[in-house]
């Protein structure tokens, strides 16, 4: 007998930390997470060392399967941007309603031709695969670096596919339980379905709406108690709407968690981050309690057939069901056969089909046990597939961006919402992050993506989307976040350029990062961004642009005098960004200008007499009226920062 059957503590926890260490292991070796999840299992399972015993939990594991599903899907809705889902509307809902349908009856045809499975058996599996895993996709995203359009569609899918594919196996399964005939009854409860929906829905969004309400409202909630309270309403809800209603809570936490995701709250960035940590430690437990709970004999005993119906459902189902949802769409070609490829099956599947598997056992019905096999079979060669395969697929039909374009700027504060607004001149995608609620009103309303939260987390650069950026800028008066900012993107995300703001040089991290050439000095040199956004919020900044010319005394220009008051910098003017060669560039210390370099230029405005004479001896002159009357026709910049 393993040390761990007669011991759940035992098993819960080896299966506990083997989750993290798969988890952590995949993330060195860019891989799939699920992948070694799936092989620790089986390793630490009855057929391998036989350390992690799942039984041994009796019916504990389901209920811990119950609340950790309802967990990762609310935290899955919490990540869902609604402004992004508007975009590609419609092919999201009908990937969730039609799609759906088509999955079903696909997977149902095939696990009947190639498995001779009843109709009933053959209905549960199609139900079981319809889900495509938030918890695959979502990183195989962000490392692909995709198109915005496509990203959002296989990431929205991903999420709100999952309480359709559990809804729908539980309609089934109780046909299936009541009846083998799926005749009068079919019609019967289908109603029970859209019942659950219905619910399911209706929970979901009251429940979220007083989940916001409370997190916003100043002293409700002492300061450290949030996080933990939302976590008891989210498994309350969940439990509350299962007593209403059975199986309406998958879609009553995932609707709550769009709700709350989408209602900014000052707590929103610590509740992000503490629902990102929970929902890896708990993919990681369930995927090495289901997997060990699994036989390979089980697998094996499917034979090539099983094969063939995995087979049937890459090749043959998806791209149907994607097609059908598709046409008419935003989506190119190109992009349809991209979706179409990728499908993962991910912790839902494997844990409704355990859900499943278990009430048919119960029942003493036969089934489950291959059922179950069969989903793990698929989960299994779809995630392996996804994984080795998705970036080659990906740069054959030219759906990853082939460069990093995006800047990504920490705080919008009035330097940030400058350089972004003079890069957005330029054509340069733009992503701020920043933790102020303030900071994150203002720029969203001149129009730019940002993301709330802690930027050193990497959930929150993922949320940003750090695969497509080129350059980070990071402009808080705290250099020593600056700089650990900068280095936590080169990092993990490979982000190749960090521009640091600073006010002083000559000792600290910035001082060592600039030595390495890990990093340079943002702008022209060191700057008081703190003194500037004062200065932003009174009025007193103008944008204007200027023209560099080479001068024959170069070497004596390059001293500038210094501006009342500065401490030892010309506070006069900032210059933000560099256009050459037809694109703009983030200004630094260490650039070396050329004739013709066009400028863009933060002007103090009460010293812009004295900034003007200082420019010029520099040797840049204003753009001639008409040049910038030209420019500015087509983004209609603003002049002054207020």
């Amino acid at each position: 007998m393993s040390p761990t059957a007669a011991d759940p503590r035992l098993s819960f926890a080896l299966a506990l930390l083997a989750g993290m260490v798969a988890q952590a292991l995949a993330r060195h070796l860019r891989l799939p997470g699920i992948v070694l999840l799936l092989l620790a299992g089986v390793a630490l399972g009855p057929d391998g060392l036989g350390w992690v015993e799942p039984r041994s939990l009796g019916d504990g594991l389901f209920t811990i399967v119950d609340f950790a599903v309802a967990i990762i899907l609310f935290e899955g809705g919490l990540n869902l941007e609604m402004s992004r889902l508007r975009r590609s509307g419609q092919a999201i809902r009908r990937l969730i309603t039609l799609g759906a349908l088509v999955t079903l009856a696909g997977g149902a045809v095939a696990a009947h031709l190639f498995l001779d499975w009843e109709p009933m058996k053959s209905l549960l599996f199609g139900g079981l695969v319809i889900v495509t895993g938030p918890t695959v996709v979502g990183p195989l995203v962000s490392e692909l670096r995709l198109r915005p359009k496509v990203a959002t569609v296989l990431e929205a899918e991903g999420v709100l596919i999952d309480p359709i594919g559990a809804i729908l196996s539980v309609v089934i399964l109780k046909l299936a339980l009541e009846t083998g005939d799926l005749g009068p009854l079919l019609l019967t409860h289908s109603g029970g379905g859209i019942a659950r929906v219905a619910a399911g829905g209706l929970l979901g969004v009251a429940a979220g709406f007083v989940l916001a309400r409370a997190l916003r409202i100043s002293r409700l909630l002492p300061d450290g108690l949030e996080n933990v309270f939302v976590l008891s309403a989210v498994l309350l809800l969940y439990a509350g709407s299962e007593a209403v209603l059975s199986h309406s809570g998958v879609l009553a936490v995932t609707v709550a968690g769009v709700v709350v995701g989408n209602t900014r709250s000052p707590v929103e960035r610590d509740l992000r981050e503490f629902k990102d940590q929970l929902t890896v430690m708990l993919i990681g437990l369930l995927f090495i309690l289901l997997a060990a709970d699994v036989r390979f004999d089980q697998v094996r005993a499917l034979g090539w057939e099983g094969l063939a119906v995995v087979a049937a459902l890459v090749f043959v189902v998806r791209p149907l069901c994607v097609w059908i949802c598709t046409a008419g769409s935003d989506l190119e070609s190109n992009e349809r056969h991209f979706v179409a490829w990728v499908a993962p099956r991910g912790i839902v599947a494997a844990a409704i089909a355990s859900l499943v598997a278990a009430d048919l056992e119960r029942a003493g019905l036969e089934g489950g046990i291959e059922l179950r096999a069969l989903v793990f079979l698929t989960i299994a060669v779809t995630v392996a597939l996804a994984g080795l395969t998705a970036g080659p697929v990906g740069n054959l039909l030219g759906v990853r961006l082939r460069k990093r374009d995006t800047v990504a700027i920490l705080t919008a504060q009035t330097l940030g919402m400058a350089l972004a607004e003079e890069l957005r001149r330029g054509g340069v995608p733009v992503v701020f992050l920043d933790s102020n609620p303030a900071g994150v009103r203002r720029a969203e309303q001149e129009g730019f993506s940002v993301v709330y939260g802690d930027a050193l987390q990497e959930t929150v650069m993922q949320r940003a989307r750090f695969g497509f950026v080129r350059t980070v800028v990071a402009l808080t008066a705290n250099q020593t976040l600056n700089s650990v900012f900068v280095a936590r993107a080169r990092e993990r995300f490979g982000v190749p350029n960090g521009l640091v703001a600073t006010s002083e040089v000559g000792a600290g991290l910035v001082s060592e990062q600039v030595a390495g050439g890990t990093a340079k000095i943002a702008f022209e040199g060191p700057h008081d961004v703190e003194r500037w956004d004062v200065r932003g919020r009174r009025g007193d900044v103008e944008i204007e642009r200027f023209v560099f010319a080479a001068r024959e005394e170069d070497d004596a220009a390059q001293t500038t005098t210094e501006s009342t008051g500065s401490g030892g910098l010309s506070e006069r003017f900032v210059t933000l960004t560099v256009d050459r060669d037809g694109a703009t560039l983030v200004m630094d210390g260490r650039w070396k200008f050329r004739d013709g370099d066009r400028v863009s230029v933060a002007i103090h405005a009460p010293e812009r007499e004295d900034a003007l004479r200082e420019l010029a001896a520099l040797g840049f002159t204003p753009l001639p009226e008409d040049a910038e009357s030209a420019e500015a026709s087509s983004s209609e910049p603003a002049d002054a920062l207020g």
